[in-house]
């Protein structure tokens, strides 16, 4: 969902107004750096909690009732929790294009572009799921619930892979993992604060104006959503050339780091359409090599819609069941830095634990275990930071690469929401064999895309300047007018920044 509006000069700032000496850049990145660290970071973080607290809800309010109440069989609440993926996968790529092309629709329509900027964007987005989930809590059967959550789906479908893509339109590729993580570690969250707000609101709301505590568990969250979403409008930035709560300086900052990064604008084709990124993202084996890979993680990690319904397995209370299930996340650790190992890692912690689920029922073990599937998503960021790492450029490409990645995991997830058959319970041995499977599985792609990585690395070393695609050089180019160098210049030490792998 970016809006470069690039041409080659520094937005909004003459050459004059720059000051480019070593001593100005390192003090100036600071500042704008922690600017950017205590307004955008917490933001989506917090709202990364939202999305998935709205997410799986669902599944808390089963504890109290919800299935019974609206007359569900198995497979419907199955077809429940499934269908927001259907709706939310399908609306990834459209939302990123979207989002990101502002320049190709009229100028007259005022009202759209300025909807389309981040800040709007986004933060209507969050408004829309909000109100949704609140009408869930009005759902009387199988049929409105269907709808609510169709909706829910289209609606939050542009907060991840937007989120994402903007973090990668402001940091450059050493400071975006950590940014990556944090967001990610909102999104854990959910499964630490949204257990323990569902066991409150559960266990103090039943009968409450003679209305059931799921229902009340709807409400509270969507209200929480929507302000949230009413707040995040006037606190998210828009992009590096127009956010109005930067001065002109830091605005052209911003976008002189992401030059230097890469050794390219982060810049489209002058002459790229509205489809051209994803014309040229399916050209491209990484891009579905990505996609096979979240899919895998995808379905490793279906577990954590039946988390709540996995922890009640070992015997205690819906309140109990939802406290134990709020303390496993908080041991995740969001570190990262090369992007294999610190991937893999957590995936092999993740498959003793499911070793561990297949081998014994012990409560001590079982509980332990669910710790350590946990570590599972500690990781899910930092793929998709490894795509845009892996596909800087051009900025259409890496909008929708991280679109397809995203929902590629999602229906892995949407999948795997129909393994956890009631009739394999309490055990669930066929469930956790899929799921250690699967990042068996991943752990191969990975490596693979690390060998393609390297070789690429290699390619760049001993890359000639007649063997660019012309936008590539346009980039090139415009990274040179922005910094002050030759194309020589510019053009060599491209060939110095290696690929993340």
């Amino acid at each position: 969902m970016l809006q470069t509006g690039f041409d080659g000069k520094v937005k909004g700032a003459s050459p004059g107004e720059v000051d480019n000496s070593p001593e100005r850049d390192t003090g100036a990145e600071r500042r704008l750096r922690r600017k950017l660290d205590l307004r955008l970071v917490p933001v989506i973080a917090f709202l990364a909690m939202m999305n998935s607290i709205d997410r799986v809800a669902v599944t808390f309010a089963r504890l109290k009732g919800l299935q019974s109440d609206l007359h569900l069989t198995d497979v419907q609440y199955d077809t429940v929790l499934a269908v927001v993926y259907a709706s939310y996968c399908s609306a990834l790529v459209p939302s990123n294009i979207v989002g990101q092309f502002r320049q190709f629709y009229p100028a007259c329509l005022s009202m759209l572009n300025l909807l389309l900027r981040p800040s709007a964007y986004v933060g209507c987005c969050v408004i829309l799921w909000g109100f949704i989930s609140a009408l869930t809590g009005l759902t009387k059967d199988y049929n409105t619930i269907i709808t609510c959550r169709v909706l829910l789906g289209l609606f939050e479908a542009a907060y991840f892979p937007g989120c994402a893509y903007l973090l990668s339109s402001w940091y450059p590729r050493k400071e975006l993992g950590l940014r990556a993580a944090l967001m990610t570690a909102g999104g854990l969250m959910a499964f630490a604060f949204g257990s323990l707000w569902a066991a409150a609101v559960l266990g103090t709301m039943e009968g409450k104006l003679h209305i059931a505590a799921w229902r009340w568990l709807f409400f509270i969250e969507g209200i929480v959503t929507v302000t949230a979403g009413i707040l995040s409008m006037w606190l998210l930035p828009d992009y590096p050339h127009n956010t109005r709560w930067l001065s002109v300086e830091e605005r052209c900052l911003a976008q002189l780091r992401l030059a230097k990064d890469i050794g390219e604008a982060d810049v489209d084709s002058e002459e790229a359409s509205m489809f051209d990124g994803l014309r040229v993202a399916i050209k491209d084996a990484k891009v579905y090599l990505f996609m096979l890979l979240a899919f895998s993680v995808g379905l490793s990690s279906s577990f954590t819609n039946f988390f709540p319904t996995l922890t009640a397995t070992l015997g205690y209370s819906t309140t109990v069941t939802l406290l134990l299930a709020a303390l496993a996340p908080l041991f995740s650790d969001h570190r990262t830095g090369e992007r294999f190992f610190h991937l893999v890692i957590y995936w092999w912690i993740s498959i003793i634990g499911f070793i561990i689920s297949l081998s014994t029922m012990v409560t001590a073990a079982r509980y332990f275990s669910q710790y350590l599937m946990v570590l599972l998503h500690s990781g899910y960021m930092l793929l998709v930071t490894w795509v845009a790492n892996a596909i800087p450029r051009p900025p259409g490409k890496r909008s929708v690469a991280i679109a397809l990645t995203i929902g590629s995991g999602n229906v892995g997830t949407l999948v795997g929401s129909y393994m956890w058959k009631e009739s394999w319970s309490p055990q669930y041995h066929p469930s956790f064999l899929i799921c250690l499977c699967s990042l068996l599985g991943a752990t191969a792609l990975a490596f693979t895309i690390r060998t393609m990585q390297m070789w690429e690395n290699k390619r760049m070393e001993h890359l000639e300047v007649d063997e660019l695609e012309k936008d590539e050089r346009e980039r090139i180019e415009k990274a040179a007018d922005l910094e002050g160098m030759t194309f020589d210049d510019a053009f060599r030490r491209r060939k110095r920044l290696p690929h993340i792998y």
